[in-house]
């Protein structure tokens, strides 16, 4: 039991280095796209978790919360890109870091949540995610291959997500592990809107 949750911390903590690159990546096109969810911890984090808590919910959770994230993630991606909506960059940012906390927190608690109801709590976070995303495409991206990018890396990232759920409920003790990742996700999250 020791050794799974120090595993668990430890891959974490092998994530924290990854805050420094944040955003680092440039580009014009479908790979500049593809890098910038995963380069960005807060980003990554909390599209692991929706990947997380679909799996704890289970059922067509698994397919229907991630779905829910990227298509409105995408709306609000297209919003950013053509500026029809000017939302201040300490809003979209605190938005994003308190989506890791509370996803980690809902995570933690192990609470089966209604799938509508995960729906929503993922869409409320995901117009965050997506706005920051159209907003940071670099000036000279082509916008519908650098959408395609993250997209695609958040559909990986969830997927991701969903495997750890998957593996981890294999193990005896898989709601405790699971239960201490949303913990270090929601620590991280409190960690980066504090830092």
């Amino acid at each position: 039991m020791a050794t799974k949750l120090r595993s668990v911390l430890v891959f974490f903590l092998c994530l924290s280095p990854a805050t420094s690159f944040a955003h680092a990546i440039q580009g014009t096109g479908f790979l500049a796209g593809l890098y910038h969810p995963v380069f960005g911890l807060d980003h990554l984090l909390a599209m692991l978790s929706v990947g997380i808590l679909s799996t704890q919910i289970g059922g067509r959770a698994i397919w229907s919360v991630p779905a829910t994230f990227v298509t409105i993630m995408l709306i609000a991606g297209w919003v950013g890109m053509e500026a029809l909506v000017d939302l201040a960059d300490t809003q979209v940012e605190t938005g994003i870091k308190f989506s890791v906390i509370l996803l980690g927190f809902v995570i933690a608690l192990e609470r089966k949540m209604p799938i509508p109801l995960a729906m929503l709590f993922v869409a409320f976070f995901a117009i965050f995610h997506g706005y920051a995303h159209g907003v940071e495409m670099p000036a000279k991206a082509i916008p519908y291959h650098f959408a395609a990018g993250f997209v695609i890396s958040t559909i990986l990232i969830h997927l991701t997500g969903v495997l750890i759920g998957l593996i981890a409920g294999h193990w005896k003790s898989s709601a405790t592990v699971l239960r201490f990742a949303g913990a270090v996700m929601m620590g991280m999250g409190l960690q980066m809107l504090l830092g």
